[in-house]
């Protein structure tokens, strides 16, 4: 049952992972463009388990030559927003795009001057609406029996932060 079971989890993430290959479109290489032409800095956000996939892609990009931060989504809105400049790009990791705390910095981060990157489970979320470009992070069933854990989800998500950092890192010729 064990073995049964880690094998489900594990085809159902890599079912996942093999959905957002197809979806990998200008969209990305948008992104991909602007981060390399940026004046500013890139600045990666999320809660709860956004937060912690964001804060690795950001180390991840700082390893391979691209210089990021990350940002707490609660604390951001409690005044360390101060952070985001104009000309930074931030990338907003949130599975529904509807949490509360990301939905109340979008406006914070306009008024800011920041290109805003909805990096989403939902492309017709509030947050997706409200972004200039949106990345489409949706999987079609976590690898939990309940369908609740942030499973499915957040490997689509690491997925696509290294899938970026490694362009990013064969556009500037690192290493």
């Amino acid at each position: 049952m064990h073995i049964e079971t880690a094998r489900w989890v594990l085809q159902t993430e890599a079912d996942a992972i093999l959905r957002l290959s197809g979806k990998i479109d200008e969209r990305f290489a948008e992104l991909v463009e602007r981060i390399l032409r940026i004046t500013g800095k890139v600045v990666l956000t999320g809660v709860g388990k956004s937060a912690h996939i964001a804060a690795k892609i950001t180390a991840t990009l700082n390893s391979v030559g691209t210089p990021a931060v990350w940002l707490h989504a609660t604390e951001a809105v409690h005044g360390d927003v101060g952070l985001v400049q104009p000309g930074d790009i931030v990338l907003i990791f949130s599975k529904s795009g509807e949490t509360p705390e990301v939905r109340a910095l979008v406006p914070v981060l306009r008024a800011r001057e920041a290109y805003i990157v909805a990096c989403v489970g939902d492309v017709n979320s509030s947050v997706a609406r409200l972004a200039d470009l949106v990345i489409d992070l949706s999987v079609d069933r976590e690898a939990c029996p309940h369908n609740l854990t942030p499973t499915a989800s957040t490997t689509v998500a690491l997925a696509f932060g290294d899938a970026l950092a490694i362009a990013l890192m064969q556009a500037r010729g690192f290493g």
